[in-house]
């Protein structure tokens, strides 16, 4: 055997051997490393005995964690620690020893409130590492996937797999978008409540990170593109095959944009719309509240017309308070009949 590193050994195989297992007690259960067998299954790993071509899974790691990836890829942990930033970019970084690339994936907030989760990727000459903040939901779909294409030890394919799984999952989430806009949509035709419009505000909100996130990971595809067969960086071979299915999640996560700007613009048009019918129902409320306070001005005035302390007309007589009655009763309908050719009413 040859010494790899400090706690690593890595024998004529191209296996990594952790020498202090010490760095996986407490809080490593976090770590999980995948491989393909020769059946083409996937089957986890032991983090003791890496052989090439694993997969290595960690979300949200401490700090042991990231010493232990760093013990077993050699990625200094500084580097590491770029990929858990949520503010982070997508990019490509390309070192001598390791390619890191940052792409955005789309996460669930709320209920109707979406954003963009940074998740980064590594390519070292022994294994891929998938490294985010939190559990991410795309990754969680290749620990489940049965495509014969997906393999762990095909790093590159792996990688633009990884991207055609993010841009999928955008799509998906646009839909869900859409279906309650539609909902909303709905509600508002039957009854206006504020609640709806925060929805709206969240829904435009989440539209605007995605829309940021897909030109974060356009850039990302297309820099990987320009990349293919490139001598400066052989970590990244690029078969036509993999270059067909980097073409093609270009393409998809172009239909996103497309989906997005869409979806915004008829939010926007929703908002104005709604903006218009609370102008029209405020108006037509307080056209409705005059129309009533005039109304009750006429027989108001005239009761108190008969009810001042000077002698007034039928003041003796025993019907005299139903004629007042009639009266003011005769003059409210005339009103009311004059507003409502006014069309007040």
């Amino acid at each position: 055997m040859t010494t790899r590193k400090r706690n690593t050994l890595t024998d004529s195989k191209g296996i990594t051997i952790l020498k202090n297992r010490d760095y996986l007690k407490g809080g490593a259960q976090m770590i999980y490393a995948y491989k393909h067998d020769e059946n083409h299954n996937l089957c986890p790993a032991d983090l003791y005995r890496l052989d090439k071509g694993s997969w290595i899974n960690c979300a949200a790691p401490d700090e042991k964690e990231l010493q232990t990836l760093e013990e077993i890829t050699g990625i200094p942990v500084d580097t590491l620690q770029t990929a858990l930033d949520r503010e982070e970019r997508s990019h490509v970084e390309l070192e001598d020893d390791y390619i890191f690339v940052v792409i955005n994936t789309p996460v669930v907030l709320e209920t109707d409130a979406y954003d963009a989760l940074p998740l980064g990727i590594f390519i070292t000459k022994q294994y891929l590492l998938t490294l985010c903040l939190e559990t991410n939901t795309v990754i969680e779909k290749f620990k489940k996937s049965h495509d014969p294409s997906f393999h762990t030890y095909k790093k590159t394919r792996f990688l633009f797999q990884i991207l055609s799984a993010a841009s999928s999952s955008f799509l998906y989430f646009l839909q869900q978008i859409y279906k309650k806009t539609d909902g909303i949509e709905t509600v508002v035709r039957k009854s206006l409540q504020n609640k709806e419009l925060f929805r709206l505000l969240e829904l435009q909100k989440s539209l605007t990170y995605f829309n940021f996130a897909l030109h974060s990971n356009e850039n990302v595809m297309e820099r990987l593109l320009r990349l293919r067969n490139s001598p400066v960086q052989p970590l990244l071979k690029m078969y036509e095959e993999d270059e067909d299915l980097l073409e093609d999640v270009i393409i998809e996560n172009k239909q996103a944009l497309e989906m997005v700007e869409i979806y915004t613009n008829i939010l926007m048009s929703m908002m104005d719309s709604f903006s218009y019918i609370i102008s029209n129902r405020l108006a037509q409320i307080m056209k409705f509240l005059t129309s009533v306070t005039i109304l009750l001005a006429v027989p108001t005035f005239i009761f108190s017309w008969w009810g001042v302390n000077v002698p007034v007309p039928w003041q003796g007589m025993e019907i005299g308070f139903t004629v007042v009655s009639l009266f003011g009763f005769v003059c409210t309908l005339l009103t009311a009949f004059f507003l409502w050719k006014r069309g007040m009413m």
